[in-house]
């Protein structure tokens, strides 16, 4: 029988609100026998089971429910927590170009399974879930025979659960060239050295939401990073892109992708955003589209203030970049900048460059990142369509 934690009474409330996170703080006594990593029984203060969650008391958050019913927590149930996962995504998604796994959304907390044409990276991020890598691998090959499957697990948050940073080929053989083909545009992807697991597949939506507001357009595309959203710009029809990044490698990286497809209408620019949306203002550039996907400005709760500002401040230029009825595309993916706090940070760059903002789309992270409504983590991603008309 699994060994117990039970909480402070009232601590409870959390979990009973339908989160599935306990923090260290909350629990007040644990059974002699548990181990880290272990599955257990979680109490209510007053003797009342909750749920089986992962233990870890390296971490701050030490518990992380799995069910709440008292059951198993082993090899079958892992199994049928990947299968599910997987067949979610079969009635919608290319399960070569998808999430497969989002951690506690799909039930399997901490964990990410990307796929990338034949090749699956993975990420596990927490002690529990670690134990389980080589049961859900397997299960991934018997249910999508990969040609490969590739750890990612190169993040500073595996040092907070006890565990090492590494990376390294799983299973099978890892092909010389990684390509993933998304809304019909193919995509070269560094499963190595790329970020995150090689590429942001939660865009996948929001990008192809952009075709109808692109074509014959002049676009100006910052943060291209591996230049997904204008190879789409382009890919719909847009006369010129302009894909900013700061990276040199991103830029040479996202030419690559545009030459894959024929798109010889992106100019890549290797340079610091803020900086070029501040001389392309001054030199009185105007476009008819403006894209704005940086990386998270935030990582914690106490720099979202700071993070706020960084947000206004390439809002605003972006917004004033564009002409009188073009559109601004507008991204967010800080955790902790809520839904309204980014969309209220948005209306103020433009109430001060006394712009009006028509919102067309106000969309999140694609449905093969599924959001628990109980649980605001699991929802990330903001993406704002908004058609600039000038006062």
């Amino acid at each position: 029988m699994a060994g117990s934690c039970t909480l402070y009474p009232g601590k409870e409330k959390r979990v009973l609100s339908g989160h599935l996170w306990v923090f260290r703080s909350d629990i007040r006594a644990v059974d002699a026998d548990v181990r880290p990593g272990d599955a257990v029984r979680v109490l209510a203060g007053n003797g009342r089971f909750l749920g089986m969650a992962f233990y870890n008391p390296n971490s701050q958050i030490t518990l992380r429910l799995m069910t709440r019913r008292e059951e198993a927590v082993d090899e079958a149930f892992i199994r049928a927590r990947v299968r599910r996962a997987i067949e979610y995504r079969r009635s919608f998604a290319d399960l070569r170009s998808c999430r497969l796994i989002f951690s506690e959304s799909d039930g399997l907390p901490a964990l990410i399974a990307d796929a990338f044409g034949d090749v699956i990276v993975i990420q596990s991020l927490c002690l529990g879930i670690e134990r389980f890598k080589d049961v859900v691998c397997d299960e991934l090959v018997q249910a999508l025979h990969p040609a490969a499957i590739y750890e990612r697990d190169d993040v500073p948050v595996r040092e907070l659960e006890g565990l090492p940073q590494q990376t390294g080929l799983i299973w099978g053989k890892l092909p010389d060239k990684v390509l993933v083909e998304e809304n019909g545009i193919r995509f070269q992807v560094d499963v190595r050295e790329g970020q995150k697991t090689g590429y942001f597949l939660d865009q996948k939506e929001n990008r192809a939401a952009i075709a109808p507001f692109v074509k014959g357009a002049r676009v100006l595309d910052c943060f291209t990073h591996t230049g997904a959203f204008a190879l789409h710009a382009a890919h719909y029809g847009a006369r010129e892109v302009t894909a900013v990044d700061i990276s040199d490698y991103a830029c040479r990286c996202a030419a690559e992708n545009a030459a894959l497809n024929g798109l010889h209408q992106i100019r890549f620019v290797t340079a610091n955003a803020f900086d070029y949306l501040k001389e392309q203002t001054l030199s009185g550039e105007r476009y008819d589209v403006v894209i704005l996907d940086p990386p998270a400005f935030t990582k914690s709760r106490s720099t979202v203030a700071s993070a706020a500002r960084g947000y206004k401040e390439i809002n605003l230029r972006g917004i004033k970049l564009v002409r009188d009825g073009g559109y601004l595309v507008t991204c967010s993916c800080s955790q902790h900048m809520l839904p309204d706090a980014f969309l209220n940070v948005v209306r103020d760059a433009a109430r001060d460059c006394h712009t009006r903002l028509v919102q067309v789309e106000y969309r999140t992270q694609g449905r093969d990142h599924p959001i628990l409504p109980d649980m605001p983590e699991t929802q990330y991603l903001k993406c704002g369509i908004f058609r600039v008309e000038r006062l």
